[in-house]
Order: C-alpha cells, then sequence, then structure tokens
C-alpha cells in the first residue's frame, strides 16, 4: 500500500506516518532523510545531488525520482510506503505515476490532513518542552501539573523551538499552500484524494485514516 500524507507543519503527519509504520508494515519516506542518506552513501545518485546542493542549486526532479525508485526496491519498502515531503508539484506527481508504473506500482491513497490556521498557529506557538528530558508541554492544552516543574523528571528548565513563532508559523502554512494547491486537483481528479479532520485528538485522526485505508493486514 503506497500512500501520500498532505498537510502543512504541525498537522501531525509525523505522528500518524510512524503509527501507520507500525500498524500497516509500511515504511515512511522522507525526501530530506532520503538525500541525506544518498550522499553519505557516496553512490553515484547521492554524488550527484552533492555537487548539486554543494552548488547552492535545487535538485531536480528526475534524481529525488531516481532516489525514490531506488528506496522503493529496496525490501524493507515491500509492505508499501509513506511519502513525506514529495510531490509538491503537478510535474513532481506526473513524474512520480509514470516511474511507479514502470515499475508495476501504484499509489493506493493520498490523505490531505485539513488543519484550521488559526487552531494550528495556536498549537504549534504554545508549545514548548522540558530542556532535561524532552517531555513535550503546551501552555493552554498540556501545561505541567506544577508550573514550572516537569512532571517527568523534575527539571525545572523549559524550552522552545525557535522557529515555532507565529510569523513563523504563517510563513510555513504560505509555503504549504503555494506549493501543495495544485496536486490536489490532480489526485483528486484520479478518485484517489481523501481529507480528515487534522485538528481532531491524535486517535481521532487515526480512526479517520484507517477508515480510508481498511483494516491492517495482521
Amino acid at each position: 500500500m503506497n500512500i501520500i500524507l498532505l498537510g502543512p507543519p504541525g498537522a501531525g503527519k509525523g505522528t500518524q506516518a510512524k503509527r501507520l509504520e507500525e500498524a500497516y508494515g509500511v515504511v515512511q519516506l522522507s525526501t530530506g532523510d532520503m538525500l541525506r542518506a544518498a550522499v553519505a552513501s557516496g553512490s553515484e545518485i547521492g554524488a550527484k545531488a552533492k555537487a548539486i546542493m554543494d552548488a547552492g542549486k535545487l535538485v531536480p526532479d528526475e534524481v529525488i525520482i531516481a532516489m525514490i525508485h531506488d528506496r522503493i526496491t529496496q525490501p524493507d519498502c515491500a509492505g508499501g510506503v509513506i511519502l513525506d515531503g514529495f510531490p509538491r508539484t503537478v510535474p513532481q506527481a506526473e513524474a512520480l505515476d509514470r516511474m511507479l508504473a514502470e515499475n508495476r506500482l501504484k499509489l493506493d491513497h493520498v490523505i490531505e490532513m485539513k488543519v484550521d490556521d488559526a487552531a494550528l498557529t495556536e498549537r504549534i506557538t504554545g508549545r514548548f518542552s522540558c530542556a532535561k528530558c524532552g517531555a513535550s508541554y503546551h501552555e493552554r492544552f498540556n501545561r505541567p501539573k506544577i508550573d514550572g516543574v516537569c512532571d517527568v523528571c523534575g527539571g525545572t528548565a523549559f524550552k522552545r523551538r525557535a522557529d515555532d513563532t507565529a510569523e513563523t508559523v504563517k510563513a510555513r502554512l504560505d509555503a504549504y499552500y503555494a506549493q501543495t494547491a495544485p496536486i490536489l486537483p490532480y489526485y483528486e481528479a484520479r478518485g484517489i484524494l481523501r481529507s480528515v479532520d487534522g485538528m481532531a485528538d491524535i486517535v481521532e485522526v487515526g480512526r479517520q485514516i484507517d477508515a480510508i485505508l481498511g483494516p491492517a493486514h495482521p
């Protein structure tokens, strides 16, 4: 089963992808992670990608597609993959379809995690974590039981991600909509695009995704 999860940063794609890996036996493929791994491996594609990135240029679609091809043909991907961060444009989506077809594979589901921009901004800008053990908290939804003291380790120092500001979140949302909006009609026309409520709690989002995918294989 090959799946694309679409949604802006903070929508919960990573959380759901990890759950799907365990439940359905699929492998999450992040193009960013694959690029770094290809460069580190010294493969022919990795060397080509490194030369392009070292020149300060964007890695072209054909290199990304070749990298995805090499990855999905490995044994651990036999049960399917979840694509993260690709495709972002209609030409990329078309190139991905061609490559999959050449390997007698296909996309089974494209799932859009819809969000409310204002609520998502509040979700992201309010989060913080324990500097000592990394336990996650939120100013509104999940405060420590005792203010200023971590529930898990008793630490008293907390930190926030530098990019969890309203301005940065808006920029990330704008970029997501600019990049992703064109490919939604493409997959809708193919009849494989479905949407879930990305603002629901984790369990409910998972239930909605499972209803689309069908029962996991034991």
